[in-house]
């Protein structure tokens, strides 16, 4: 029997709530599961606005927030903190929030500055270049300021963080790149619900959010209470032994890699598009901030860097959504009055549908789709045809004494044909696959507010669209949640507080800084979306404006433009966004002068920043501190220890750039996945252990091999070039769910073979 089983207080806690658990968990089931899944009866206009949709953006969040703020209310009144505030406390609490207006102060008068150099004549490329390097000097000098060897201090800032302050934390900590830079851009590219296989739009806002009252009711307090280092920690003393630490050490290590490649690839877009370095330099100057901070000061230099990091980020968020509302409509209030657009975009949309220009460049699409699949029949004849083809033309061109600049391009295309068959293949058969999903109404793009595809009562091929596509938003929804309540880095983040009550209403407080951004972010999709169609769609090319051929050249999987019906005219359907650029170029696309942008830019590399930050502090302290653990130890082991953190760390950011650097995947994809990984690894068998005394060492230790072994080949056996390779027909998901929400069967998995484990384990004992 392990220590934390033989202290009773530990449950104490636990059973004077499990009333109030239950009622607030069946309020958030209710405000999720419940809502989404009958979301499609709830059409009704309220006020302007479709309700559903403004259930799923808005009403959520804000239920979500009020279960949060009652559970900390009750429990704290209930369990009050025995540890009073002393006059040393609150000297430190004043100090702090005099440091915090000072930099709030110094920041806007930073902005004011730049705003009058442009406006003076200053180029461009400098004010990108001033808010790159001032922002990451600012970071990197909190990460000097803040350097220790301390293990309390490096590894949890000495429990001493106010708790609205480490809600500032957990929130930049939170708000990566995939919420500040994509998540809008995923709201623009799926609207609500996304299509059948690709659950975009609104699912990130329930997920996302509605994890948190998971991760407070069940979670945060109670393993604040133990007074650990690490979530690993956990699985060491409630279960004892060194396997339920070690692979929750090699769990925390995964989740967070696959997280943190993803911050990387952002701190190398944003980079490079501030400086005009390129791609992989840019990766490296973000990388030099992240290090500063995590490595020199650990959990306490971190921790003050994310709160700075979350003023820049939230007002590089709220500035530009601010200001194309009032463009568009008058107020800056954003959230509150996006809902008018709307139902314009909605008839923009219908206009599009109609429009026989936009009907010619879907023609034009599926007709190349068409060509690509009869190149892929006729491998390799159809890449001998093309060579030749290619060098005809350029012996043409010679010939007739064409530009040079003319020849150059054609000589470059015949050089960038595939090598051999299999290359060939690969690239016809994604090109193919690209113009056949582009070959239908809006380029592909689902109506903005509808919710889910298909029709519920359709024909029998619509009522399987309509079932495909609400099983898999449910599905990503519950990964997204369950995964919240488990991934690391944000859970050692309440182990900064001052005490279990401070735990409480540092979730609360997290969340309504969350909110700030993610009620903004459905405002901006919108806007960004009406912006487009009204604005861009429709002027010549020439006329096009400067900044979309900038992005281009940087990655052209940002943004790119074609004249596909040949009337140097650009259609809705000939702009291709990714989702990685629409809260980017937000700033140029509304007019705003070229200081916004870097405030953007400087927003979205705080952003990927301060939650690499915590990503790589959690996966140096799982490999020196729980891989390396030998139980209690002296203070010089412990200073050790920390140094190897530190080592490790280093090893780490220099191996996750080098994969960022390939360009793995986008950003919400790596993210999500990370989020089913946490989930199916942590969240069974940690809530098991937490509310019930029973589970056993052998089962905690079955149940996430069991949980994460399962989410890990489900993913990996859904690969296309892995099917191809063993050579398995046809698909192989189950129940048509997508493998980034493979966290829906390795959680239950867990969860099962945990509970039978358990029955299993104590039988044979007895």
């Amino acid at each position: 029997m392990t220590n934390y089983q033989q202290n009773s207080s530990n449950n104490q806690p636990i059973a004077n709530f499990t009333r109030l658990h239950g009622w607030l968990l069946l309020a958030w089931f209710v405000f999720s599961f419940g809502f989404v899944f009958f979301a499609r009866d709830l059409q009704q206009i309220i006020f302007g606005w479709p309700f559903a949709y403004w259930f799923a953006a808005q009403g959520s969040v804000i239920a979500y927030i009020g279960v949060i703020a009652v559970f900390a209310w009750i429990a704290n009144r209930a369990e009050p903190d025995l540890l009073p505030s002393s006059l040393t406390d609150t000297i430190y609490k004043q100090r702090i929030h005099q440091r915090f207006f000072i930099f709030v102060v110094l920041l806007v008068l930073f902005m004011l500055a730049l705003a009058v150099a442009e406006k003076g004549g200053l180029r461009k490329i400098w004010v990108g270049a001033i808010f790159l390097f001032a922002t990451v000097f600012l970071y990197a000098l909190i990460g000097i300021y803040g350097r220790t060897s301390k293990a309390s201090e490096y590894y949890v800032a000495g429990r001493r963080i106010p708790a609205m302050y480490n809600g500032m934390a957990v929130a930049a900590d939170w708000m990566s790149a995939a919420s500040f830079i994509s998540m809008a851009g995923g709201l623009y590219l799926q609207g609500f619900s996304g299509t059948e296989t690709n659950p975009g739009g609104l699912v990130y806002i329930l997920g996302w959010t509605g994890g948190f009252c998971l991760l407070a009711l069940f979670v945060a307090p109670y393993l604040r209470r133990m007074n650990l280092y690490t979530v690993p920690d956990f699985f060491g003393v409630r279960f004892g032994g060194r396997w339920p630490r070690i692979i929750a050490a090699w769990s925390a290590v995964l989740c967070s890699f696959t997280y943190v490649v993803a911050q990387i690839y952002g701190v190398g877009l944003i980079t490079s598009r501030l400086t005009g370095v390129q791609f992989e330099i840019g990766i490296l100057l973000g990388l030099g901030g992240v290090l500063v901070c995590s490595f020199l000061g650990g959990m306490r230099a971190v921790t003050w860097t994310q709160v700075t990091q979350y003023v820049v980020v939230i007002l590089a968020f709220l500035i530009p959504v601010s200001w194309l509302a009032y463009k568009q409509l008058g107020s800056p209030f954003a959230p509150l009055v996006y809902g008018q657009q709307l139902q314009k975009i909605s008839e923009l949309e219908r206009k599009l549908q109609r429009d026989p220009a936009e009907q010619q460049v879907i023609q034009e699409y599926a007709r190349r789709s068409i060509e690509y699949a009869a190149k892929l029949k006729n491998l390799p004849a159809s890449l001998d045809i093309e060579r030749k083809n290619q060098k005809e033309h350029i012996r043409f061109l010679t010939e007739s004494h064409a530009e040079e600049s003319v020849i150059v391009a054609a000589r470059r295309e015949l050089a960038g044909l595939p090598r051999d068959e299999a290359s060939a293949r690969l690239r016809w058969m994604q090109l193919m696959q690209e113009n056949q999903a582009r070959a239908s109404p809006l380029a592909g793009m689902p109506l903005h507010t509808q919710v889910f595809a298909g029709v519920a009562g359709g024909n029998a091929d619509e009522q399987k669209l309509f079932e495909k596509s609400r099983i898999n938003f449910l599905a990503l929804m519950f990964c997204l949640m369950i995964g919240t309540a488990g991934l690391p880095h944000l859970l050692t983040r309440f182990y900064t507080t001052r005490s279990v009550t401070e735990a409480r209403s540092s979730v609360t407080w997290s969340l309504f800084f969350i909110a700030l951004l993610y009620l903004s972010a459905p405002a901006l999709a919108a806007l960004v979306k009406y912006e487009v169609m009204s604005q861009l769609v429709g002027l010549r090319f020439e006329d096009l404006p400067v900044w979309i051929d900038q992005w281009a050249k940087l990655d052209s999987s940002l943004i790119s433009v074609s004249d596909i019906n040949g009337d140097q005219i650009l259609q809705f359907a000939e702009l291709k966004l990714g989702a990685d650029i629409v809260m980017l170029a937000t700033p140029e696309l509304g007019g705003l002068p070229y200081v916004v942008s870097g405030l953007v830019a400087a927003g979205g590399l705080a952003a990927a920043l301060s939650t690499a930050d915590g990503l790589l502090l959690t996966i140096g302290n799982a490999l020196a501190h729980d891989l390396f653990f030998r139980g209690m130890s002296d203070q010089s082991s412990a200073v050790r220890r920390v140094m190897l953190s530190k080592f490790a760390l280093l090893l780490v950011a220099l191996f996750a750039a080098y994969v960022a650097a390939q360009r793995p995947a986008d950003i919400l994809y790596l993210v999500s996945a990370s989020f089913s990984l946490a989930g199916s690894a942590f969240v069974p068998v940690m809530i098991l252990g937490i509310f019930w005394s029973g589970v056993t060492r052998t089962a905690a230790v079955l149940g996430m091999l069991t949980g994460l072994g399962l989410t890990l080949y489900y993913m990996v056996i859904n690969i296309a070039f892995v099917r191809s390779f063993l050579g398995l027909p046809g698909s192989g998901l189950w129940f048509d769910i997508e493998p980034v929400s493979a966290g829906v069967f390795g959680v239950f998995a867990g969860l099962l073979v945990t509970i039978l484990a358990s029955f299993a384990s104590k039988t044979s004992s007895n």
